[in-house]
């Protein structure tokens, strides 16, 4: 981890624009389960690049505490993090939380839309069969307005182009090279 904070601070120095930084919690090469940890802490080592979370795995959090987050991420840093979401890529995560994969992307879905509204200063009350909110807002609206750059994950499948294109947000390509 010590040697990705340190690639951050070459990347900024060098002039790179963007670092997206991914959560997974079971494969064993991609180590960091709290992107936004991450990022607090480059952020602090940076002046210039822009962070992104590519991704939070929305089904595995309450879509409150990541919108908070994500509000406290864009407050820290000046307007320079970009909120990368998706579903969770691997059933191995998903699996050791108990979440049937096959559940993943409508709860994605489900979790974006509160988040969305919740970044637009919205006060949502919802219940769902994995979270229930009631009267929630957040703490602050977003330095960024009117929100940070949010973008979808968009891997194997045509789901994360189209729920980007419902919601009018930018799309973060993963596609892997299936041989």
């Amino acid at each position: 981890m010590q040697r990705d904070l340190e690639l951050m601070e070459w990347l900024d120095r060098l002039g790179f624009e963007e670092a997206w930084i991914g959560e997974h919690h079971s494969a064993g090469f991609e180590i960091i389960s709290s992107p936004e940890l991450f990022i607090a802490a480059a952020a602090e080592r940076t002046k210039h690049i822009r962070l992104g979370t590519g991704v939070i795995s929305l089904p595995y959090h309450n879509p409150l505490m990541v919108a908070n987050r994500i509000i406290q991420l864009d407050h820290m840093t000046r307007g320079r993090i970009m909120f990368g979401a998706g579903p969770g890529l691997l059933a191995s995560d998903a699996l050791m939380l108990g979440i049937d994969p096959k559940v993943q992307r409508d709860r994605m879905v489900e979790a974006l839309d509160v988040i969305l509204r919740l970044f637009a200063g919205e006060v949502v009350t919802e219940k769902t069969d994995w979270y229930e909110l009631v009267e929630a807002r957040v703490h602050l609206l977003p330095f960024t307005q009117p929100r940070p750059e949010t973008v979808v994950a968009s891997a194997l499948t045509p789901s994360g182009g189209r729920i980007a294109g419902t919601y009018g947000l930018g799309m973060l390509c993963v596609a892997i090279g299936i041989i």
